[in-house]
């Protein structure tokens, strides 16, 4: 005699709905406050008189500070009530942002990147642990689709009016928009986010060193950890110099950035939820594969380009950032289900400290292989192109068995379930 299963739930609280759309917005000033440097390239490369290699580490210096953070907050992710952890680390972001946006010098600037990274670093992986303590594996590629839109929204909102207000008040004024906007959320944050603490009901008595070292040597963990290193190096590579080589070797104009970045994130807003909801419905992977197709289709085609017409770029620009979406939404999807509840945290401040400094290495190394002409135009980034079409190949390798694995694993917890029932079922039938 088997037990009736319970329908499963897909529509949202709302409650869920606001965390989903709180963890959006705070996504949203993340991954701008890194991203804005990508189309204030050309104008920092000029105004602060500096090179490529410099301006890499100015990309890498935030990505290496927020790698070490993560380390050094894993002992102690699992330890805290997430909110407050959250609000700790989000006001010394906003902190760190401000710094950005007094900064006279390149040295300066150097500086501030990093103590950016050391806070904002961490957001990400906490945000995620939360995430996964709310939200069940069967929506939670739909919950990552609407919070990955983040990064889309980044572009049509925050890159368009970031270049406005550089191009009229200068590239300071663009991190104080993120302050501003910062401020904000951290209000929204503070008065109406819940304790999340279930997890401490878990937590063992070892110390912070110990739980760190517990999570670093599991195997399972390491999969997901050597995962993620392969998919940042893409990302990392080519983003930081987006706007030099559009400005450059495609020859737009600083004025036709905003629109290029406004419309790809038009259409990166609109397929995030769908790619979300196709995950949940056809499987993580399947999307991934999918995601990473059109990724290195188009990478490839990007990087060779020469002198093209503004809609060209655009709608090859749309077609990757959709195929970049896919695999992101499905990917951080995959990697939640790897940790159990008691190592949540752990594992993602880990995580993001793996993705942020193999990501500041590949940033750093695409700044010595790119190497800008007398007349500004970039050589040698078809190089990065092909490092990072084989980055994607690779890191599918990889999903596959973590998905193989993940599978055994709810498997097993299916088995063991229905193990249960089957034992306690003649104890009911005597009552």
């Amino acid at each position: 005699m088997t037990q009736p299963q319970k329908p499963k739930t897909t529509t949202f609280s709302r409650y869920q709905i606001f965390v989903i759309a709180i963890l959006a917005i705070l996504q949203f000033t993340i991954i701008l406050d890194f991203m804005v440097l990508s189309p204030l390239g050309a104008i920092l490369l000029k105004e602060l008189n500096i090179t490529p290699k410099q301006f890499g580490l100015v990309v890498s210096a935030y990505a290496f500070s927020a790698g070490a953070s993560g380390l050094l907050t894993a002992g102690f992710a699992d330890k805290y009530d997430r909110k407050k952890l959250l609000m700790f680390f989000y006001v010394g972001f906003i902190l760190g942002t401000v710094l950005c946006a007094i900064a006279p010098t390149y040295q300066f600037l150097l500086i501030a990147r990093i103590v950016t990274g050391i806070f904002g670093g961490v957001i990400g992986s906490i945000s995620f642990a939360i995430i996964t303590d709310i939200f069940k594996m069967e929506v939670r590629g739909r919950v990552m689709g609407f919070v990955q839109m983040a990064f889309a929204a980044s572009q049509i909102l925050g890159l368009p009016i970031g270049l406005l207000l550089a191009n009229n008040y200068g590239w300071h004024s663009t991190f104080w928009m993120i302050v501003v906007f910062g401020v904000i959320i951290g209000l929204l944050i503070l008065f109406y986010l819940k304790p999340i603490n279930e997890h401490l009901k878990l937590q063992t008595k070892i110390n912070p060193i110990q739980h760190l070292i517990k999570t670093i040597s599991n195997t399972s963990y390491l999969k997901g950890f050597l995962a993620t290193v392969l998919m940042a190096t893409g990302g990392f590579m080519l983003m930081p110099f987006g706007s030099a080589f559009s400005t450059n070797n495609l020859q737009l104009k600083m004025e036709d950035l905003p629109i290029l970045y406004g419309v790809t994130g038009l259409f990166s807003i609109l397929f995030g939820p769908i790619t979300g909801k196709l995950a949940d419905k056809f499987g993580k992977f399947p999307i991934f594969i999918f995601g990473s197709v059109i990724t290195i289709a188009m990478v490839l085609i990007y990087t060779h380009l020469g002198a093209s017409p503004l809609w060209f770029v655009i709608l090859l620009n749309v077609i990757l950032f959709i195929g970049i979406s896919a695999r992101m939404i499905s990917a951080s999807a995959l990697l939640t289900a790897v940790p159990k509840i008691e190592d949540r945290g752990a594992f993602m401040s880990i995580n993001s400290s793996v993705q942020q400094i193999s990501g500041g290495i590949a940033s750093a190394v695409a700044g010595m292989i790119v190497v800008q002409e007398a007349n500004g135009n970039l050589q040698h980034y078809d190089t990065l192109g092909y490092v990072v079409a084989c980055s994607i190949i690779f890191a599918a390798f990889m999903f596959y068995f973590l998905n193989k694995m993940i599978k055994q694993k709810q498997q097993q917890q299916m088995s063991k379930e229905q193990n249960t029932i089957v034992v306690e079922e003649p104890e009911n039938v005597l009552k």
